[in-house]
C-alpha cells in the first residue's frame, strides 16, 4: 500500500524566457496553496490520504496551469478556486475523475 492514497503535484515552474508559457505566470502557486488548505480543511491530508505538492516543470506548461494526480496519472488544467474545489471534492476525496478539466 502506498504511503498516500493520492498525491497531487502542481507545476509551479517559472521560466526565464518570457516568450514561453509557464504555470507560475498563471497563478499556480496561489492555487496550490488554496488546494492544500482545502484538503486540510476537509480532513483529507496526511498519511493514508492525500498529499498536495508543488513541482518544478512538468513539461506541459503550454496547457497550463497543470496538476497531475497519482497513482492514477490524471492530468488537469484549472483556472480558479472553483476548479480546484471540483478536483479536490471529486477526485481527491472520491476518486472520480473531473473530465471537463482533464488534459
Amino acid at each position: 500500500m502506498s504511503y498516500f492514497e493520492r498525491h497531487i503535484f502542481f507545476c509551479c515552474n517559472q521560466r526565464d524566457d518570457p516568450t514561453r508559457a509557464c504555470c507560475a505566470d498563471r497563478g499556480a502557486a496561489d492555487l496550490r496553496d488554496y488546494a492544500k488548505k482545502r484538503v486540510k480543511k476537509l480532513g483529507l491530508a496526511g498519511p493514508g490520504h492525500v498529499r498536495v505538492n508543488m513541482a518544478g516543470c512538468l513539461d506541459r506548461c503550454e496547457e497550463g496551469p497543470v496538476a497531475v494526480v497519482y497513482p492514477e496519472g490524471v492530468w488537469y488544467t484549472y483556472v480558479d478556486e472553483a476548479d480546484i474545489d471540483e478536483i479536490v471534492d471529486e477526485h481527491l476525496a472520491h476518486g472520480r475523475v473531473v473530465e471537463r478539466l482533464r488534459i
